[in-house]
């Protein structure tokens, strides 16, 4: 019995249970709106960064012999008023304004994270200058803030924009990871940590804020579609991405004056837009729900 004791304790110790990141990924994967989404927003990027290598014209060629012209075999979805290729102009919208909403995400993201852990750690004097500063921003008219920067975006300094435009979707998160951290700290693990001498700033990048990873990941996915929501409007009214490059904003713009009569220069960037919102409010969503264990929708 001894040996069969210890034969089973091995096979035991070799039973690995899965990680909480397959587990996640399983919950994601087993919903029909996690797959669908995961799907649409692949083949949008696969559209935008694969796509212009299957046109012989790039985003600043002019055919002046093709003016307003339809979809035909030479122009894949027709021309512009300026004879620009709308396939290619419309695929380089799209990638910058999925690197746009991308980069926000992550930027905002990390700052409401940080921002928030450590108001809710130190509480205090600390607590009440981020929060005033949250506070600030929440009160400050971030549109028209953008707008009066829009010179300051021109000629390349499409980070400037990225940046500022973070700035103003970070500020309800914080509150959150803020109440989070409060109840966190007085956890039995950060109790421990705290007494054995641990830093407070490693308690709050190892402990605090990983423990926070569900919150953190499902309002990155959802700040990628309110960013490039919000890159779009900002570029439709002239105030984000600025000339000569392109985004799906500024083509919307453009391309509504010509709607009518030309809907190749304004349906496939709007279209693009849609399915690429919809995608991510999908994967959003699904997230959400794998990371939630008592999720109805899930089962």
């Amino acid at each position: 019995m001894g040996i069969a004791d210890e034969e089973l304790a091995e096979q035991v110790d070799k039973i690995k249970a899965p990680s909480r990141g397959r587990v996640v990924a399983r919950r994601f994967f087993a919903m029909r709106q996690g797959r669908l989404g995961f799907a649409l927003l692949a083949l949008m990027f696969l559209l935008a960064f694969a796509g212009p290598h299957f046109t012989r014209w790039t985003y600043t060629d002019k055919d002046f012999a093709a003016f307003l012209r339809p979809p035909s075999g030479d122009h894949f979805w027709g021309t512009l008023q300026t004879g620009a290729d709308v396939f290619a102009v419309t695929l380089r919208g799209m990638q910058k304004s999925l690197i746009v909403g991308l980069l926000v995400a992550v930027v905002a993201t990390t700052l409401a994270a940080v921002v928030g852990a450590f108001a809710g750690y130190f509480l205090g004097w600390t607590d009440r200058v981020l929060m005033w500063a949250v506070d600030l921003l929440l009160v400050l008219p971030g549109f028209l803030i953008l707008a009066v920067m829009s010179p300051l975006f021109a000629g390349g300094a499409w980070v400037l924009f990225v940046i500022m435009l973070a700035l103003f979707l970070w500020m309800i998160t914080s509150k959150v990871v803020r109440g989070m951290t409060v109840s966190l700290k007085e956890r039995e693990f950060i109790s421990a940590a705290r007494f054995m001498g641990v830093p407070a700033p490693t308690i709050i990048f190892r402990h605090v804020i990983p423990n926070m990873s569900s919150l953190l990941v499902v309002d990155a996915t959802l700040n990628v579609s309110a960013a490039i929501l919000t890159e779009t409007t900002l570029s439709y009214f002239g105030f984000g991405i600025q000339p000569p490059d392109v985004s799906l904003g500024s083509l919307i713009a453009d391309g509504s004056k010509t709607a009518v009569f030309a809907p190749w220069t304004f349906w496939f960037a709007a279209g693009l837009l849609i399915v690429t919102v919809l995608s991510v409010n999908l994967i959003g969503d699904a997230l959400r729900d794998a990371f939630d264990p008592t999720s109805k929708r899930r089962s």
